[in-house]
């Protein structure tokens, strides 16, 4: 493949599974606690990656360790655990997705952070963007304040980390290997989460189990990992911008599965959304200007 067009199709990848995830959870939700699911699929996505990497020979373990413990507890440990906290209020819905709020902290701290600059053109897509999230979300129908703040603060976090993460680069770490360890680190929070909040316990049947091996290995596992492989290959703030394709997928896919059918004013939002992303893909507006840090 090209490696132009490899993150491109990493991007398009992640998207598509971890839109489809959200439908997933839903499903999952229907017989387990979330701060259960939440535990079982970060643990068992780093185990299945520590297989994936012990079977290929690659090296099992990292020079240094502490981006992995940094974003293994605020961007897997902290953001899983705010977006959970915000489900127990309101439910997998539109409070959730107010998480893909994401994409514009996420220009603002790598405006701070790492100087990276949007050119005028780019503001547009910016522009479109949001009026096209906030027709999906419909804040004005929202049930709980404290569930979208909960939710709001999750997207926060996903994208102080993801600026991190090119502040302080993981010095040439294996991606897989990377995203295995910082899984490792950031499922202890939410194992302890699971075992010291009081709830019931799981309700194991099939459908259950089919949600729970699509989120540890598509959405936990898979996800993760190429998410750690196009931060590293592509401008944060455009890279954010793109995650505004995960939502608009989760409609679409909730639509078809659940028979969820989204009224005029959220169609037209993800038609808006498209169009940002049309405007992000023309060339010469894909990569903003940089200043140098540091």
């Amino acid at each position: 493949m090209n490696p132009r067009s490899a993150p491109i199709a990493a991007m398009a990848a992640m998207c598509a599974i971890w839109g489809y995830s959200w439908i997933v959870m839903k499903i999952a939700l229907r017989h387990a606690h979330p701060f259960d699911f939440a535990a079982e699929r970060v643990v068992l996505g780093s185990l299945l990656l520590f297989a994936l990497i012990a079977a290929t020979g690659r090296r099992l373990t990292l020079e240094r360790y502490r981006m992995a413990i940094v974003l293994g507890f605020v961007q897997v440990g902290a953001f899983v655990m705010l977006t959970h906290f915000a489900l127990l209020s309101a439910g997998p819905g539109k409070t959730s997705v107010l998480t893909y709020t994401m994409p514009f902290w996420m220009i603002v701290f790598a405006h701070f952070l790492i100087g990276e600059r949007m050119r005028g053109a780019q503001w547009l897509s910016v522009a479109l963007a949001f009026a096209g999230l906030v027709l999906i979300v419909s804040p004005w129908r929202l049930t709980s304040l404290e569930a979208s703040l909960l939710a709001v603060a999750a997207g926060a976090v996903w994208a102080l980390a993801a600026v991190m993460s090119k502040r302080w680069p993981t010095n040439g770490a294996e991606p897989l290997t990377f995203t295995a360890w910082q899984l490792a680190f950031g499922s202890v929070p939410l194992v302890l989460l699971s075992i010291f909040h009081p709830h019931e316990a799981p309700r194991w049947n099939g459908e259950y189990a089919i949600a729970l091996a699509y989120s540890t290995v598509f959405a936990t596992a898979g996800g993760w990992w190429l998410w750690t492989y196009v931060l590293s290959h592509a401008p944060a703030g455009i890279t954010g911008l793109n995650t505004l394709a995960i939502p608009v997928i989760a409609v679409i896919a909730s639509w078809l599965q659940l028979g969820e059918q989204p009224p005029p004013h959220e169609l037209f939002g993800m038609a808006l959304i498209g169009a940002a992303l049309v405007l992000l893909a023309v060339p010469g507006l894909r990569r903003p200007v940089a200043t140098p840090v540091d």
